[in-house]
């Protein structure tokens, strides 16, 4: 699920969390925007829900650095890739992601439009200036990628399926931008997740702590590894208390809503989500 904020809240001021690397929190979403800045181009984390943030984005960005820009998108929920039209209309021509991630922004695009409609109106309706939906244009396949901007290094790579079968990690520096595989501040978002999954490619990152040290959510304040921990923990507790739940009241699951560790909806979400995966895996093997 996706929080909204009034959309008069104006963007917080970037935030340096590595040498040349900042952080920037969008109206509306609430939205961690990256920027890395090298020598020859600087890269974008993330574009926002449509044109009006991703214009103040892309003045923000302004502040920082002329240099050309490619931008990346962590996954193909709306309020990520929305803005890369707005991009592309100021003279970006790289769009970075997962295959997976691009196919599903084509596909999915324009049904996440109802989404962002109290934020971004125009582009809720897809009526205007820069609200197409643009997929990504270039791809992560099954090896990681690595982008010079000129002295400095961006390594981009998909450690597993979590919470979507496609999220990109942005590493650069001490500094990894997780996309929404972290949140801090609130339950994370389960509606097409792949939550077992979703454990074990957090203990993957969390393996990469030799590397990094601050770890930039999709929303939410950048943490250290302990709150990725944390975060790893909590959620095989939830997995794990929801099929016991699943095995022993298989038509009632949501019994097990009160001992689940995240809020109520969330917690719905999961156990819905849970019971659907597991109707496809017995589909699958009936089939």
């Amino acid at each position: 699920m996706i929080t909204v904020v009034p959309a008069a809240e104006n963007l917080t001021p970037w935030r340096e969390v590595g040498q040349g690397i900042y952080v920037l929190r969008t109206a509306g979403f609430r939205m961690n925007v990256g920027l890395v800045v090298g020598a020859d181009r600087a890269l974008v984390v993330d574009t926002g829900a449509g044109p009006l943030g991703a214009a103040e984005v892309f003045a923000h960005v302004r502040d920082i650095t002329g240099l050309p820009l490619i931008v990346v998108n962590t996954h193909a929920h709306a309020d990520h890739f929305f803005g890369n039209s707005y991009f592309a209309s100021r003279g970006v021509e790289e769009f970075w992601a997962t295959s997976r991630c691009s196919a599903v922004q084509a596909e999915t695009g324009e049904g996440q439009r109802t989404l962002v409609a109290a934020v971004e109106p125009a582009m809720g309706v897809g009526d205007g200036a820069q609200t197409d939906v643009l997929p990504a244009n270039r791809l992560v396949e099954g090896t990681p990628v690595d982008l010079d901007l000129g002295g400095v290094s961006v390594t981009l790579f998909h450690l597993g399926r979590g919470h979507t079968d496609h999220d990109l990690l942005v590493g650069a520096g001490n500094v990894l931008f997780t996309g929404d595989l972290v949140e801090e501040g609130a339950d994370p978002a389960f509606e097409d997740s792949f939550p077992t999954d979703w454990v074990r490619t957090l203990g993957k990152m969390v393996a990469l702590e030799d590397l990094y040290d601050v770890f930039v959510p999709g929303h939410g304040d950048p943490v250290a590894v302990a709150e990725v921990i944390t975060q790893m923990n909590k959620m095989r507790s939830a997995v794990r208390v929801t099929r016991l739940a699943m095995d022993e009241a298989s038509l009632d699951v949501t019994k097990a809503i009160p001992i689940l560790p995240y809020g109520p909806e969330q917690s719905r979400v999961l156990l819905i989500r849970l019971r659907t995966l597991a109707h496809w895996k017995w589909l699958t093997r009936k089939h």
